[in-house]
């Protein structure tokens, strides 16, 4: 006898054996033992969620001599004629390669003959939505008034391809995709009756595989299996069998990505080609790694939804911290744009490497996200002390001049006056006009900031910022778009702010203004750095 594919071989002949779809079966169970079944049946679900297999167990069970439970016995005449494909109570089509006109009337030309055996007349369309307008047409009367003795069974994957004079003459049952846990159960048993040693972990990476399909875990589970027959089947040989990465190199391109080394991450890709691996297969295992990361980052106790063994958890929650949710998500959003892509590029090294380009560098963009991570960036060298401004090529700083002298002191100690919550804001001024929404944004680019005690003064220009925010005939509005600046401020820094807002004279510039540019002396405070004997210079 032929080999037969692990899908065919242990395809489940009665409802007890379908896994994954239980409030299904027991519905059509209860319907079938209470002799309260339907004419008309719409399964829709992905594929390999056991949409054919369930068509062919019920038309089994109303044809069964000795129904057991709303199970077919299996031992009947009606039950081995139907599970060897004999019977002509039950007829499959397939709505892909038959989907015309002449082919539905053939059907409504066959209901008018009853059943020479059994009870019903089973018709199972698969695939039905590929049926032609006309072909709906000639099954619409049919399938709303049949012979008590006929049962159509419709299958699809792609239920809004269906009319709805169709589907209101239905019982609609949408099949779920089954849980990883489940799949890899049900493998887990069948290997056992095939005497085939796995283990466990390579199991659950083909039931992850298999994304929701039991008969395409069944189908990995056979490729993997001929590889190395006869041997056991470990999680190494999966990888290297499916052509996947193993999660120890998207931890390092991870790395490589918050680092911003485009070169380590390239390095790490061209790893990845030289293995030979599906570059396709790759980003979509990456994106589930990010989404793991993702996921351990912002909940607690979510450990049992990422598929990663323990010493792996703890590795990932150390890399999760590193970054933050922001800038997760905005790798996220790269990738995922990279995926939809990917199908239809002959280059696909090169995509890649431009995506990674983009992550390690933020400044390559211009949404909102990347623009955000550059302020974030900014931040941490300015808080660590990384930020420096260096002098022009060929150019010697002068001596300080004995006004400059007596400037730079007045500077320190107008920077002293200055309350630690006023510099943070003046530090996180940008990302405050990002997050602004136009027309604020707008008008936020041309006011400037100062200080006068505790309080943070907007200095407003003349024209239409001053219109904005200074508006004296509608005060009202003016009260409401100072609220929202003072709300936006406390929601960043986290403090209670107390804000006024001052007017330039005409024509007047900022620099010779009575208030002091609290953004350039905070700058200036972080250029000139500790004394040379070690010592702020602001103390």
């Amino acid at each position: 006898m032929s080999y037969q594919a692990l899908y065919r071989k242990f395809r489940p002949s009665e409802f007890d054996e379908v896994k994954g779809q239980e409030a299904i079966v027991t519905t059509l169970r209860n319907q079938l033992r209470t002799a309260r079944v339907g004419h008309a049946y719409l399964f829709c679900g992905t594929r390999g969620t056991g949409k054919t297999t369930i068509a062919k167990i019920m038309a089994k069970a109303v044809n069964c001599e000795n129904p057991q439970d709303g199970n077919p016995c299996g031992e009947c005449r009606m039950c081995k004629a139907i599970a060897s494909g004999a019977s002509m109570n039950v007829i499959e089509m397939d709505a892909a390669s038959n989907n015309g006109v002449d082919d539905i009337r053939q059907i409504v030309e066959e209901v008018s003959y009853s059943p020479a055996e059994g009870k019903y007349r089973v018709y199972i369309i698969d695939e039905v939505h590929m049926l032609s307008t006309g072909a709906f047409n000639a099954l619409l009367k049919t399938l709303e008034e049949p012979p008590s003795y006929v049962i159509f069974i419709l299958a699809t994957t792609e239920a809004n391809k269906i009319p709805i004079t169709i589907l209101s003459r239905c019982q609609r049952y949408d099949f779920k995709r089954i849980d990883i846990d489940t799949i890899a159960a049900r493998l887990g048993e069948l290997m056992e009756q095939e005497g085939v040693q796995v283990e466990e972990k390579a199991l659950r990476y083909i039931a992850r595989k298999a994304d929701g399909s039991m008969r395409d875990g069944l189908s990995l589970l056979d490729q993997c299996i001929a590889f190395h027959f006869g041997e056991v089947l470990t999680y190494d040989v999966v990888l290297d069998v499916l052509g996947v990465v193993d999660s120890e190199i998207f931890g390092k391109l991870f790395s490589a990505c918050v680092k911003q080394d485009v070169a380590a991450a390239l390095l790490t890709l061209h790893e990845v080609v030289m293995q030979g691996r599906d570059l396709q297969q790759f980003i979509s295992d990456f994106i589930w790694y990010l989404r793991s990361l993702l996921l351990l980052k912002v909940s607690d106790g979510i450990e049992d939804v990422v598929e990663a063994s323990s010493e792996r958890l703890a590795i990932m929650k150390q890399e999760a911290e590193q970054v933050s949710d922001e800038a997760l998500m905005r790798y996220i959003r790269i990738v995922s744009e990279l995926q939809g892509k990917l199908r239809y590029e002959t280059s696909k090294r090169v995509m890649i490497e431009i995506a990674l380009i983009k992550i390690c560098r933020p400044q390559t963009e211009t949404k909102n996200d990347a623009l955000i991570a550059r302020i974030r960036d900014l931040e941490y060298k300015l808080e660590s002390g990384q930020y420096q401004v260096a002098a022009p090529a060929g150019q010697v700083a002068a001596a300080p001049s004995q006004d400059a002298a007596e400037q730079e002191k007045k500077t320190k100690a107008l920077v002293k006056a200055i309350p630690e919550d006023i510099k943070l804001i003046v530090q996180r001024w940008e990302e405050i006009k990002v997050r602004a929404q136009a027309p604020m944004k707008i008008y936020l680019q041309s006011v400037r900031l100062s200080a006068e005690d505790d309080k943070l003064i907007v200095v407003v220009p003349d024209g239409g910022a001053k219109d904005y925010f200074m508006d004296e005939d509608h005060p009202e509005e003016r009260q409401a778009r100072c609220d929202e600046l003072k709300r936006m401020i406390e929601a960043l820094i986290h403090k209670d702010v107390e804000i006024t807002f001052k007017a330039l004279q005409k024509d007047q510039p900022f620099e010779r203004s009575i208030y002091p540019d609290v953004e350039r002396i905070i700058r200036m405070e972080i250029e000139q750095g500790p004394d040379e004997d070690g010592d702020d210079p602001l103390d």
